[in-house]
């Protein structure tokens, strides 16, 4: 028997329709699987079935995409714990941030690298540091001493930190790197320090230092200062 065009329609589910969050969606997955570098209009558009053009009517251009995308990003961060504990809270969140971040590796860079080029941030992470700097104003930090918070929080605030040392092991050997026993000789307390401290095969940065140990630290020193500066005020 010969279908007729209703009949064939009611056996075909429709498609949902293209929006920008399908579409951010699409790219934040296709980068959890390959990275950032590897994103393009090509890949998203076969990802959602559609033709690349399509996109440009939700995202202008890759530079828009990679702030939408951050947008999402930032959505997946938990909202403000109840109770009054501004530390707590503070603390809770960021270990959100620092959660969201390790489930999305590629993040940090781009976030990185969108908030300097931006005269201002996204939307998202505007409202997101909006709200953190209302954590501080409702704990009874003094708007002086909020911006320093800020400031020595930094990019911690979004779960992640600029590190002065790279120590992880997958790197090519230096070539004119001293021998050991000179290492040793000329900068014994380095050697002793990097022969002491303990390492994670399983860290996100590699074998290296246990990063989410050192985050915490310095994220608890970084709260346990502020405490004592507003105990002071």
């Amino acid at each position: 028997m010969v279908e007729t065009p209703m009949q064939a329609g009611s056996a075909t589910q429709p498609r949902s329709p293209l929006s920008k969050q399908r579409v951010l969606g699409a790219a934040v997955a296709l980068a959890d699987e390959g990275g950032v570098d590897a994103l393009s209009m090509r890949k998203i558009a076969q990802a959602l079935g559609v033709v690349p053009m399509a996109l440009y009517k939700h995202v202008a251009n890759k530079n828009e995409l990679l702030d939408g995308m951050i947008d999402v990003l930032v959505g997946e961060i938990d909202p403000p714990a109840g109770g009054t504990d501004w530390k707590a809270i503070v603390r809770g969140r960021v270990l959100s941030a620092r959660r969201m971040l390790l489930r999305h590796p590629w993040a940090p860079e781009v976030i990185e690298s969108r908030i300097k080029a931006r005269t201002t941030p996204t939307p998202a992470v505007m409202e997101y540091l909006d709200s953190m700097i209302g954590i501080f104003r409702a704990g009874g930090f003094s708007i002086d001493l909020v911006h320093h918070a800020m400031h020595v929080m930094g990019s911690r605030l979004l779960g992640f930190s600029q590190e002065l040392f790279e120590d992880t092991s997958d790197r090519a050997p230096d070539p004119d790197a001293m021998p050991p026993e000179e290492m040793a000789a000329r900068y014994p307390h380095i050697t002793a320090l990097a022969m002491a401290v303990a390492h994670d095969p399983d860290s996100v940065v590699g074998s290296g230092c246990d990063d989410q140990f050192e985050f915490e630290f310095a994220l608890d020193l970084t709260l346990d200062g502020l405490e004592r500066l507003l105990g002071r005020a």
